[in-house]
């Protein structure tokens, strides 16, 4: 199993989060909430306003998400969603934990004494220069007051 940190509408409430449930797609457990170690700008750009973690560590804020381990399978569906690799990368990350409900007494998830754990992440580094000058955020909310609706697939 591999651990995933996700922060845009692959979270619980968020309009793609039913691909994680999705047997069909792989095994995706919810493990707990955190927020990336250093700061890194989540923005919400293009035509659809969809949420991106542009991969400029120590810039923007540190962003909030949810941690999943999930089986091969899974993992290389979402490689797949997230358009990896020309629209996203994944990338392993450290993320501090602030909920855990993970399985106790499994090492392989358990965060480390100073409460972080490596999980990959889908952020880019292919985007529009002009996007690091887009308002940057800590928490995606597809319905938040910053009144950029997601566009969902099935739409477009």
């Amino acid at each position: 199993m591999a651990r995933v940190f996700v922060y845009g509408t692959l979270k619980r409430g968020q309009p793609n989060h039913g691909v994680l449930r999705d047997r069909a797609n792989g095994c995706a457990a919810f493990r707990g909430r955190g927020r990336t170690l250093e700061p890194y700008p989540l923005v919400i750009a293009g035509e659809h306003n969809i949420p991106w973690l542009l991969n400029l560590p120590g810039q923007g804020q540190r962003v909030l998400g949810e941690i999943y381990a999930v089986d091969e399978r899974m993992l290389s569906f979402l490689d797949e969603f997230e358009g990896c690799p020309n629209m996203y990368q994944r990338t392993p990350l450290r993320i501090t934990v602030l909920e855990w409900e993970g399985a106790r007494g499994a090492s392989e998830e358990t965060p480390a004494a100073d409460g972080t754990l490596q999980c990959f992440v889908y952020s880019t580094v292919t985007y529009a220069p002009e996007w690091v000058h887009l308002p940057h955020h800590d928490d995606y909310d597809s319905q938040g007051g910053h009144g950029l609706r997601y566009n969902p697939r099935e739409n477009r």
